[in-house]
């Protein structure tokens, strides 16, 4: 652990440029989603056959796009709110950002996978939401992290207990997501409709830390 008395400018390395390259790899990896549909537009225009044709054979497809687009969306403003207090990086945080970027660059290959394989695919849905559960269990390692060595940002007790819960919550919600998913049979990624209880969830967990002196 970094001596809490070490002054901040001394720990590590300044913090902006690999802020900046976070955000280029999350932009990158919204942008990869789209291509399976970009490809699946061209396989119908050459089989001859028109937009609807494409929507009602690639419904799905699209359906996953949107859900994945605004996942990462998501979890790239829990990563910016979480580092717009972080001045310092070490190389142990360096990395741990760097395992977490990979979860991230990852998700397109699994919303392909999802998108492709039938409804009934256990295997697809366990990689996707899966996938998810890596993600924020990735973002909750780094905010303990963080948590642990507070000479590298500015963030007060009570926002790290907060973000604590909201990392908290969705490794759990993305959890039961999968439980449901695979065990109850017609359910598939319908069973990620339970990320509504978040901001539940998130309550309780924030209660019940607040608890821990």
């Amino acid at each position: 652990m970094v001596p809490a008395s070490e002054p901040r400018a001394e720990v590590g390395y300044a913090a902006e440029r690999f802020k900046a390259f976070a955000d280029a790899v999350v932009a990158i990896a919204l942008t990869l989603l789209i291509l399976p549909l970009m490809d699946s537009v061209s396989e119908v225009a050459s089989a001859g056959d028109g937009a609807f044709a494409w929507l009602t054979q690639h419904g799905g497809q699209l359906l996953n796009f949107v859900l994945s687009f605004v996942l990462i969306a998501m979890f790239w403003m829990i990563h910016h709110r979480l580092f717009s207090a972080v001045d310092r990086v070490t190389p142990t945080l360096m990395w741990l950002l760097a395992a977490w970027l990979l979860t991230i660059v990852w998700l397109p290959v699994a919303t392909a996978v999802a998108g492709r394989m039938d409804d009934g695919d256990r295997v697809a849905k366990a990689l996707y939401i899966g996938s998810l559960i890596l993600t924020a269990a990735m973002s909750l390692v780094v905010r303990l992290y963080l948590r642990a060595h507070p000479v590298l940002h500015r963030m007060e007790r009570g926002e790290l207990r907060s973000g604590l819960a909201v990392d908290l919550s969705l490794v759990l919600l993305f959890g039961a997501a999968l439980a449901a998913a695979l065990l109850i049979p017609g359910v598939g990624y319908y069973a990620l409709f339970v990320m509504v209880l978040t901001g539940v969830v998130q309550r309780i967990i924030e209660k019940i830390l607040a608890t821990d002196p």
